[in-house]
């Protein structure tokens, strides 16, 4: 603080010197100095003494102002580098949290991942278990069935043996190959005929005196089955009728239909009524679906037959479906196509003249076990598989 300029000069009135000027007629004049009183020297002593006592405290005030404000900078460029320090961490803090939220998204995210994956899987589960639900009711159905099959009398003639003797299931095929006009097909009896045939590839066929003509043989190639999967299930419109008593076929299947046809015994509106000859069962189609199931259940019928009642047997009635069919390309071995051949003289002649030339070994033949001709202009089809030679059959 600046000392005010009063706190110097401010004097008693009564201790202030007197200067007394003295004039003379000729405007001289001369100044007279009062001379100082033992009084007014101590006055200004300690005049003098209190001024030295205010310097040094204004000097110590103004060391005393100076440590402070040293210690307030040190304390400011303090707080600054708390202020930098804190700012830093403050950063360092909204990165760490930064980072924290995005792993904790990530580790969201993968959780969501996790559950969708996880309720992918109970559908999956679900999913097999219906299955296995549905495929053991249809394995239940099939037992019924097989358990509920019409029983009918087999007398077995043939020999016993070892499991390893047993022969596998197999399937005849009936395979219809279209013809193009003046081809033909023969068979051999022994496949290397045909093999022969195969490898001279053309042929000259003498068909009069001066008349020959050239044909070509070729491989027949067919589409045979090789794997075939059938799935059945229980007709819930159908049932099968057996032990049935002998008689004619037409009033008995109007007997059933009559019978069956009546909500009193547990039937409905029949659609068709046919008998299946082969093991004397009638098939029976009902209009609605809700009917031959409880027929079923109850299995036994007394049905007037005959004039009298007769019991008969009430069994499921099996719907199939090829699921799964899988099929190769197959040489015929003994079989072959001749091309090329035109139409010189009648149908008839034409096929004699041609299977004898390919039964005489000097032309690569052998036996012949059936031949086919189909002129130009004609439509012939060729049966192959289980059918007997005279199946052959030409259409117009």
């Amino acid at each position: 603080m600046k000392p005010k300029q009063s706190d110097f000069f401010t004097e008693p009135q009564h201790r202030r010197q007197q200067i007394t000027f003295t004039m003379s007629s000729d405007e001289d004049f001369s100044l007279v100095m009062p001379q100082p009183s033992e009084e007014t020297l101590e006055s200004i002593k300690a005049l003098i003494n209190n001024c030295k006592k205010k310097h040094e405290q204004l000097i110590q005030d103004q060391e005393d102002l100076a440590t402070c404000r040293n210690d307030q900078q040190e304390m400011a460029e303090q707080f600054r580098q708390r202020t930098v320090h804190l700012t830093q961490k403050r950063k360092e803090d909204q990165r760490l949290y930064e980072e924290q939220m995005e792993n904790d998204k990530a580790k969201l995210k993968l959780g969501q991942q996790e559950e969708r994956d996880l309720e992918e899987q109970i559908l999956q589960v679900e999913e097999a278990i219906e299955e296995e639900k549905a495929r053991n009711h249809h394995l239940k159905q099939q037992n019924d069935v097989f358990s509920a099959v019409p029983e009918r009398k087999v007398a077995f003639t043939g020999l016993t043996g070892k499991d390893s003797d047993g022969q596998e299931f197999d399937m005849e095929t009936n395979i219809v190959y279209p013809m193009e006009g003046g081809t033909a097909f023969i068979t051999f009896e022994e496949e290397v005929v045909a093999s022969n045939i195969l490898k001279m590839q053309k042929h000259e066929v003498k068909v009069g005196e001066d008349c020959r003509i050239t044909v070509e043989a070729r491989p027949v190639h067919l589409m045979l089955p090789r794997l075939v999967e059938i799935d059945s299930k229980v007709s819930s419109q159908h049932i099968l009728i057996s032990s049935l008593p002998k008689m004619e076929i037409e009033p008995l299947l109007n007997k059933l239909e009559i019978h069956f046809s009546k909500t009193k015994h547990g039937g409905g509106e029949v659609e068709k009524c046919e008998m299946l000859p082969d093991s004397w069962t009638v098939t029976l189609t009902f209009v609605k679906n809700d009917i031959a199931k409880g027929l079923i259940e109850t299995e036994h019928h007394d049905v007037k037959l005959q004039a009298k009642m007769h019991r008969v047997r009430v069994t499921p009635f099996l719907n199939g479906k090829i699921t799964n069919l899988q099929t190769k390309m197959t040489a015929c071995p003994r079989t072959v196509l001749l091309t090329g051949i035109p139409t010189i003289m009648d149908r008839e002649t034409l096929q004699d003249v041609l299977e004898i030339h390919f039964q005489r070994s000097c032309h690569g033949g052998g036996e012949v076990v059936a031949f086919l001709y189909n002129p130009l202009g004609q439509h012939t089809s060729a049966v192959f598989g289980g059918a007997p030679k005279n199946t052959d059959k030409e259409t117009e």
